[in-house]
């Protein structure tokens, strides 16, 4: 599994969605699968959270699917691509189920970003007083999907309906991977052959994989995934208003600095924080991690 997250759908009852099509590149998908634990240890499934439904616009690249419930009911934001050039590029589009678990169902109108450029791995945050914000990335030249013209991936923050079905306005730019010192032009171990989709000649910078998280205080911090020296890693910007609108500043340093990556803070009801990740980045080796971490108002930081 790549791209994991965690919710908690009830007090002590754990889900666990990823991206789970061993064909995660580019061949056709089946769907989203997950998984079941009242321990975060031993886990049950896989069961089918998600199965496209007939005339579904995207056949490939099901990624990182991540779960909210909301007014009684559980949204999924993922991300799809098309085969197809005359469907769009990759989007993000929004889900609905009455179970955790799913089935999920289409919620939007196909994706929800920008129907003329690529985007991927869209998290939800919400402002204060409620307002919906879709945080996602735009992939650099040389990512499969990736946008020719982008050799450093760009980090957006879109407005969404009160009902989660459609975008309000334009989006912002919250920033841009060589924001952070530590982010480097993509590569692979020594050993490790890069998926056959990926074309290096470009050294993109890339941005993927947001999580947004609040501290007691007040502080407002994302955990994001790049490159660094020592492969997939996942850094921490924060913002210096409190607000998805920034402006974002960066950590010197990676979080995690080692060949994993696409992470999110999950906070259970007990109040212990977990660093959720998958490590390491080599397909099809990849695992779930979780990781203890304190969340202070100025940092992030394993524990």
């Amino acid at each position: 599994m790549r791209d994991p997250f965690i919710l908690e759908a009830s007090p002590g009852k754990f889900v666990l969605y990823g991206t789970t099509d061993p064909n995660l590149w580019g061949g056709p998908a089946t769907g989203f699968d997950c998984f079941i634990s009242d321990d975060l240890e031993s886990w049950d499934g896989p069961l089918p959270a998600f199965r496209p439904p007939a005339g579904f616009w995207a056949d490939t690249q099901f990624w990182a699917p991540e779960v909210v419930g909301r007014d009684g009911r559980f949204f999924m934001f993922a991300t799809f691509a098309s085969a197809d050039p005359q469907a769009g590029p990759r989007g993000i589009q929004v889900l609905v189920a009455d179970e955790a678990t799913g089935p999920f169902a289409p919620w939007s109108d196909g994706p929800v970003t920008p129907r003329d450029v690529p985007c991927l791995d869209g998290t939800l945050h919400l402002d204060d007083d409620g307002t919906p914000w879709l945080v996602y990335s735009r992939g650099a030249e040389g990512i499969p999907g990736g946008e020719p013209g982008i050799s450093d991936g760009e980090m957006y923050a879109l407005r969404l309906s009160a009902d989660l079905r459609a975008p309000v306005g334009s989006p912002a730019l919250l920033f841009r991977a060589s924001a952070a010192a530590w982010s480097k032009p993509l590569w692979f171990p020594p050993g490790v052959e890069p998926p056959e989709q990926l074309n290096l000649g470009k050294d993109p910078l890339f941005t993927d994989g947001p999580y947004l998280v609040r501290s007691a205080g007040g502080s407002l911090q994302m955990l994001w995934s790049s490159f660094g020296d020592e492969g997939y890693a996942m850094g921490v910007a924060k913002s210096a208003s409190g607000t998805v609108a920034g402006p974002w500043s960066q950590r010197d340093e990676p979080l995690w600095a080692r060949n994993g990556g696409h992470g999110m803070i999950f906070t259970d009801s007990r109040g212990v924080s977990r660093l959720v990740f998958h490590w390491p980045n080599d397909t099809p080796s990849e695992r779930v991690k979780l990781v203890p971490v304190e969340i202070t108002d100025d940092d992030i930081r394993i524990s």
